[in-house]
């Protein structure tokens, strides 16, 4: 089943178009309809779209040519690399997007490094080649230089129109390894972002590293050593999708009995309680 995974993230300085590329793939995977797309689907806050800022991270699962692609969309403002870093480590790849028009900046720099330190596999993207003002030669030379990477390498698109974004969705499962993880070894999921909700209490987005984690179990994290229940397990596409269990190198959710975000923190490791009992 892990053949069949994929999970990266989309890195971009702010403004650079990657709410939009994150727009057309789900588009173009049906992921969701015509009718059920607005722009900047995944910044589900109101401050974000109207700003047309990404504040949030936030995971979906796309089915692309058999694959199940979890994309991880992340902030792009400087202010946020603390989100970016989380996401990152859920991820075995990285698409980077790069303006057409402006070139790499300073907060393209950071993210790229920080993918770099969790040894990423990067895909280099220049968006917006369709305006009068892209340059793309001289930016497609400040990526090889940056990357390292060939020409060949650098996959040019509009993610307004959609001209060439199959093209990334090929890469990303050409390109992108497959995760790694024992899916007979005890259940360990990271924790890169959790939030309170009202009527459901403490919710977690995780990716499995090891194990199965099942609807109803009892489970355990490992730095706080607080005890809860799975009481629903699944994966977003992009509403909540519920799944009788989390499977070994996915990106999901599980909801949870627990009345705190302080006893689920991001950066943690949640396990089953019987293998501490």
């Amino acid at each position: 089943m892990q053949d069949k995974i994929r999970n990266f993230c989309i890195i971009a300085h702010i403004d650079h178009g990657k709410s939009t590329l994150a727009d057309r793939m789900m588009e173009m995977t049906g992921t969701v309809t015509k009718r059920e797309m607005k722009s900047q689907l995944l910044d589900s806050m109101d401050l974000e779209r109207e700003k047309g800022i990404t504040i949030k991270l936030a995971p979906v699962r796309m089915c692309y040519k058999g694959i199940h692609l979890n994309l991880i969309d992340t902030p792009g403002h400087v202010d946020f690399s603390y989100e970016v870093s989380r996401s990152l480590q859920a991820c075995e790849g990285a698409v980077l997007v790069v303006d057409a028009s402006q070139g790499i900046q300073a907060q393209t720099l950071a993210n790229v490094y920080l993918a770099m330190e969790q040894d990423l596999k990067i895909i280099p993207v220049l968006n917006k080649v369709d305006l009068p003002a892209a340059d793309v030669p001289r930016v497609s030379k400040q990526v090889i230089n940056l990357l390292g990477c060939n020409e060949s390498d650098i996959i040019q698109i509009s993610a307004k129109t959609g001209q060439n974004v199959d093209q990334v969705l090929d890469a990303i499962i050409e390109r992108i390894p497959s995760p790694k993880g024992e899916l007979n070894s005890p259940a360990r999921a990271l924790i890169f972002d959790s939030y309170y909700d009202d009527y459901r209490g403490v919710i977690l987005y995780v990716r499995l590293v090891d194990g199965q984690i099942k609807k109803g179990e009892a489970i355990h994290m490992l730095a706080t050593n607080a005890n809860g229940l799975a009481l629903e397990v699944g994966y977003l596409s992009p509403t909540m999708c519920s799944d009788p269990l989390l499977d070994t190198g996915e990106i999901g959710y599980i909801i949870t009995n627990l009345k705190t975000t302080r006893e689920a923190r991001v950066g943690d490791t949640v396990s089953l309680k019987k293998y501490f009992d």
